[in-house]
């Protein structure tokens, strides 16, 4: 393997969501990484074992636990996705593990975290995100909550903070010798993520409903807009100069556009809208590209892989996404 982690191996035990996402962001950086299997899962999706090696190892036995330790004595990091306890009933906790290998760097990825009242209970991607704030705060006036796919929690929250961590973990290990035991919770990560928005909120600019804020769609220069095709495009005019170039390239004057004053912001939601209806998105594509207007297409999922720039940098080969972030040389 190459990459900036050629030579850490890492023991992954099999599981679903954020920890084999982790495991294969820390793959595509050049780790080896081992995934062990149940010989009764389900077979995992093939995105989520790219560069792994796989071993089907029964670990409710004596040998299989054996030959975890094993490889876990040969390893710089290790990550599990148990509830709390389950590694340490099966002899693979944390303890075991650094007993074989005093610098194994020991990821733990859970929903909940390790302590806490809720921390042995099941949940999934919304149930995290609902506890943290960040579900409800993300949606229009007067609708329900939306539900951002699984990136705010499993992969934002969870995954990419473990990465995080292990590899801090790792530094340090690397220096001193001794591993450390990282406790990553989606909990914990979604409300990191939710950093600046607390802040704007202590802050008095933000409010605490949605579709009222700078972010959230409570402004007309931050929404996305329906053409004549039923089709959509994505708009972020929040600075003065972008809002100049996009009113201007949208064909609306200064004086019907002016944004200082909250109440002409339905009338201004209104034009905007009724210019973008004019013409279908391909049209407006072709208006808005290459410029500073901060507006951009809302490409589907069959779509993206197709727009020039998205090819150009090759971010989904074959439908599947590729490695990031990119690496000189």
């Amino acid at each position: 393997m190459s990459g900036p982690l050629a030579g850490v191996r890492v023991v992954e035990l099999g599981g679903i969501g954020p920890g084999p996402f982790a495991g294969l962001q820390l793959a595509d950086m050049g780790a080896d990484v081992v995934r062990i299997e149940r010989p009764d899962a389900a077979g995992s999706p093939v995105s989520m074992t790219r560069g792994k090696r796989l071993v089907e190892v029964d670990l409710r036995s004596t040998a299989g636990v054996a030959q975890v330790l094993d490889l876990a004595a040969e390893a710089a990091i290790l990550i599990e996705g148990f509830r709390p306890g389950v590694a340490e009933r099966l002899g693979l906790g944390p303890a075991d593990c650094q007993a074989r290998n005093p610098a194994l760097v020991y990821g733990r990825m859970t929903g909940w975290g390790q302590s806490g009242p809720w921390s042995s209970t099941a949940g999934h991607d919304i149930n995290y995100i609902g506890l943290t704030g960040a579900l409800h705060a993300i949606g229009r006036a007067g609708g329900p909550p939306s539900i951002p796919l699984c990136l705010v929690g499993d992969l934002g929250g969870g995954a990419m903070f473990l990465v995080t961590g292990v590899l801090a973990a790792l530094h340090e290990a690397t220096r001193t010798g001794v591993g450390r035991v990282v406790d990553a919770a989606i909990v914990d990560g979604a409300t990191a993520l939710m950093l600046p928005i607390h802040e704007m909120a202590a802050g008095g600019h933000w409010v605490d409903e949605r579709g009222a804020n700078m972010l959230d769609s409570g402004r007309p220069w931050y929404d996305v807009y329906e053409t004549a095709d039923g089709r959509w495009m994505s708009v972020g005019a929040l600075e003065d100069k972008f809002y100049a170039a996009f009113i201007a390239l949208l064909g609306l004057s200064t004086v019907e556009s002016d944004r200082t004053d909250p109440a002409s912001w339905p009338g201004l939601r209104e034009r905007i809208a009724a210019r973008f209806a004019t013409a279908d998105r391909e049209h407006w594509e072709k208006v808005f590209d290459g410029t500073d207007a901060c507006v951009a297409p809302v490409l589907s999922l069959a779509e993206a892989p197709h727009h020039p720039h998205m090819a150009a940098r090759k971010n989904l080969v074959g439908g599947v996404a590729a490695p990031a972030p990119r690496f000189a040389g």
